[in-house]
């Protein structure tokens, strides 16, 4: 009868936690559990993009080409609000001149190149190049006095080109 042999001393580094004689090497760490090619680890299909057939997800999720997810039948959804007098006010009084094209930057003012709106003033018809609501806003504030307008001088016509403020900010 033979008696089992004394183990090896452990080394140096795994002195404190020797491995177990018959323990099975370690498992790589992971942060998702493993998936075949065909079923997720949970056993359901994987599923990348909307099935072949054209159907929706298989979370019910349909995309939408505009953007905009669907509101109740028969009513189209509303575009982002654009900005208000009030705002336009503000942000042509606090710089000493603002070009057309700043303040359709600022606001994110989209519209065609060739998108002008009619104002009509005291001194004649002039031409703002913004769409339709954002040029009756600004033809209110021209209307008001609040702002002034510089005019095209090449071509000269009469589309605005820049804005300023007419009365000065009263600062405490």
């Amino acid at each position: 009868m033979s008696t089992p042999a004394e183990p090896a001393p452990p080394a140096a580094a795994n002195e404190l936690h020797p491995p177990a004689p018959s323990a099975p090497p370690a498992a790589p760490m992971m942060d998702a559990p493993t998936a075949t090619s065909d079923h997720a680890a949970n056993g359901a299909p994987v599923s990348f993009g909307p099935p072949p057939d054209g159907g929706p997800h298989a979370n019910g999720y349909v995309p939408h080409a505009n953007g905009y997810a669907p509101g109740p039948p028969g009513h189209a959804p509303e575009p982002p609000a654009g900005c208000t007098a009030p705002q336009l006010r503000r942000f042509i009084k606090s710089r000493p001149y603002v070009p057309m094209h700043e303040l359709r930057r600022r606001f994110g003012i989209d519209g065609g190149e060739d998108d002008v709106t009619p104002v009509d003033l005291a001194s004649g018809r002039i031409f703002v190049g913004l769409p339709p609501r954002e040029g009756g806003l600004l033809g209110e504030l021209l209307r008001g006095g609040d702002i002034g307008y510089e005019l095209s001088l090449d071509p000269r016509s009469p589309i605005v080109v820049g804005l300023y403020p007419m009365r000065p900010v009263a600062r405490a």
